[in-house]
């Protein structure tokens, strides 16, 4: 992992980027799609995921809702992410994530651009936000 994407100007820069411009930002009328709705009862978090998973391949993921920085810019990247994975590499990119967040060892590699949330640790209270969009497409994954 480039010492670049250390440096926390550039993380910030990462999150406010997905913040404004989220990716995948937008919900669609379609029954193939799997969703998820969380809310948080700690901040203003209120989203919806969906997911397409095909053959073990996540084809899309999308998310819409009301959210803060963390969980908007969190959920973006991990929509681009996942997006194309299979089944056995999002599971493994996620547990890698949610290793980071639980301060246990993780592989920097797997987690690109989502290495952004890797100081989100320090401020608890923003853990959730970092991870309700994880956690809904790990529900999504974990019953196919």
């Amino acid at each position: 992992m480039s010492n670049m994407l250390k440096d926390p100007a550039i993380l910030r820069e990462l999150i406010m980027d997905h913040y404004k411009y989220p990716r995948n930002h937008e919900l669609v009328d379609d029954d193939s799609y799997d969703s998820r709705h969380m809310a948080s009862d700690s901040c203003i978090d209120d989203i919806t995921v969906q997911s397409k998973i095909e053959n073990g391949i996540i084809k899309d993921i999308r998310f819409d809702g009301v959210a803060c920085t963390i969980s908007t810019a969190s959920t973006s990247i991990m929509s681009e992410l996942l997006k194309g994975k299979s089944i056995d590499e999002a599971k493994k990119i996620m547990e890698n994530y949610f290793n980071m967040m639980d301060e246990k060892p993780y592989d920097e590699e797997l987690l690109e651009e989502a290495i952004a949330m890797m100081n989100v640790h320090r401020q608890a209270n923003r853990i959730k936000c970092a991870t309700i969009g994880w956690k809904a497409m790990k529900e999504m994954i974990d019953k196919e």
